[in-house]
C-alpha cells in the first residue's frame, strides 16, 4: 500500500535516516558506504517498490525550505580560512567536468538519434546544460527549444533517476579511491571523530547542546533562508542560493554565532532526508511508457562525464573529493554539491562548491545551446 500522505511520507524519509545512521554506526559495510547513500538506497527501494510515491509535497518542501535551512546550517560552522585555497582547483574539476559533459551529450546523440527521433538535438543540448549546472538548466533550454510535452517528461524522469545514481556514485568515488590532501577525515563518525574544519561534528557535538542554541540556530538559519528569498526577488538577477551563502557566512564570523553548538549535525540530518527524498523520487516505472532511448541518452552523458572528470582530474593530481563535489556541482548544481560536501564532511569544499555550482548555472545555458546547434547541423535535424 503506497503512503501517499506527506505527514506519513516524512515520517517514512525520517525512519530512513534513522535506519542509515544505525547501520552506520553497527556494521563495517554500511560504514564504508555512509548513512547519505544508504539513504538514497532505501529510499530508492521503497520507491520502486510501491511504498512510496516519487511525487510529494515532502519532497518538494525538503527539496525547497529544508535543505535551505540545512545549508544555512552547515555553513554556520565553515572556516573561510580553510577554503581560500581549494577554490582554483575545484574550478579546474569543474571545467573538466563541464567539458566531459558535453562530449558525453555527443556521443549519446549520435549513439541514440535513430532511437530517440527528431528532438535528439534537444535532449543534447538539455542534457549538456542540466549536466552542466543543474536541473534549472534543463528546464530553461527546455522551453527555448520548445521540447515536445511527452519527451520532455520522460526527459525530466531519465534525468531525476540518473541524477539520484549520480550523487550515491559520487559518494562512493571517494572512498574507493581514497582521498588525498590536507584535509582531515573522521575516520569513524559514529564513534564521534570530528574533522578538523568543523567546530561541531556531523554526526555528534563536541558539547552538550543547549535549548537556546538550537533555538538560535533555527532563527538564524530559517531567517537567512527568509532574508535570502526576499533579496532574491527584489535584486533578481543575483539567484537565492548566493543571498544564502552570503548571509550565512558573513554571520558565521561573528563570535557569538561561532560559539552556539550543533549547528552542523541538524544540518547534516536535513541533509539526509533531502538525500532521502531524492532517491525516492527515482522511480524507474516513469520512463518505461516512453521507451529506454532516453533514459540511455542521460546515463551515457552522465558516463562519460564520470570518466572524464575522474579520469582526466586524478591524471592532473586533483584528489577524489574534489572531483566529487564539483561533479555534483556539474550534474546536480550548487545544492547537490553543497550536500555532498556536507554529507561527507568536505566542509573546506562548501563554499568552493557552491560557487562553481552556480558558474554552471550561466555556462550550462551557453554549452547547452552550443552543443544543441552543432547536433542540429550535424543530424539534419
Amino acid at each position: 500500500m503506497m503512503i501517499t500522505d506527506p505527514v506519513g511520507v516524512f515520517v517514512i524519509l525520517a525512519g530512513v535516516v534513522f535506519l542509515a545512521v544505525w547501520l552506520e554506526t553497527k556494521h563495517k559495510l554500511f560504514r564504508a558506504l555512509g548513512a547519505a547513500l544508504v539513504g538514497i538506497l532505501i529510499g530508492m527501494v521503497l520507491s520502486n517498490a510501491g511504498l512510496l510515491p516519487d511525487q510529494s509535497p515532502t519532497y518538494d518542501f525538503l527539496m525547497g525550505p529544508g535543505i535551505s535551512v540545512g545549508i544555512a546550517l552547515i555553513l554556520l560552522s565553515v572556516d573561510v580560512k580553510s577554503i581560500m585555497q581549494a577554490g582554483p582547483t575545484m574550478l579546474a574539476a569543474f571545467l573538466i567536468g563541464a567539458v566531459g559533459t558535453a562530449l558525453g551529450a555527443i556521443v549519446g546523440a549520435l549513439t541514440l538519434a535513430n532511437s530517440v527521433g527528431p528532438e535528439t538535438w534537444k535532449l543534447a543540448g538539455q542534457y549538456t546544460g542540466t549536466y552542466t549546472g543543474g536541473g534549472v538548466n534543463f528546464a530553461a533550454l527546455g522551453r527555448a527549444f520548445d521540447t515536445s510535452s511527452n519527451m520532455f517528461t520522460a526527459a525530466t524522469a531519465a534525468d531525476v533517476i540518473v541524477t539520484a545514481f549520480w550523487m550515491a556514485t559520487c559518494l562512493a568515488v571517494p572512498l574507493l579511491l581514497g582521498r588525498k590532501g590536507k584535509r582531515d577525515d573522521h575516520a569513524n563518525p559514529a564513534n564521534g571523530d570530528r574533522p578538523a574544519t568543523l567546530e561541531q561534528s556531523l554526526y555528534s557535538s563536541v558539547r552538550a547542546v543547549p535549548l537556546s542554541h538550537t533555538a538560535a540556530l533555527v532563527t538564524i538559519a530559517v531567517g537567512s533562508v527568509w532574508a535570502s528569498e526576499f533579496l532574491g526577488a527584489v535584486i533578481p538577477f543575483l539567484p537565492d542560493v548566493l543571498w544564502l551563502t552570503t548571509i550565512v557566512l558573513l554571520l558565521a564570523q561573528i563570535p557569538a554565532i561561532k560559539g552556539l553548538v550543533g549547528s552542523a549535525m541538524w544540518g547534516n540530518y536535513l541533509l539526509l532526508l533531502f538525500l532521502a527524498s531524492n532517491g525516492a523520487r527515482s522511480v524507474i516505472a516513469n520512463i518505461v511508457s516512453v521507451g529506454p532511448a532516453v533514459f540511455y541518452f542521460a546515463l551515457i552523458t552522465v558516463a562519460i562525464h564520470g570518466i572524464v572528470i575522474f579520469g582526466v582530474g586524478r591524471l592532473v593530481r586533483i584528489d577524489p573529493a574534489t572531483l566529487a563535489v564539483a561533479s555534483q556541482a556539474n550534474v546536480g548544481g550548487a545544492g547537490s554539491a553543497m550536500a555532498l560536501a556536507g554529507a561527507r564532511g568536505y566542509t573546506d569544499q562548501l563554499l568552493p562548491g557552491v560557487a562553481v555550482g552556480l558558474m554552471g548555472y550561466a555556462v550550462g545555458n551557453y554549452t547547452g545551446f552550443a552543443v544543441a546547434s552543432l547536433m542540429r547541423g550535424v543530424l539534419g535535424a
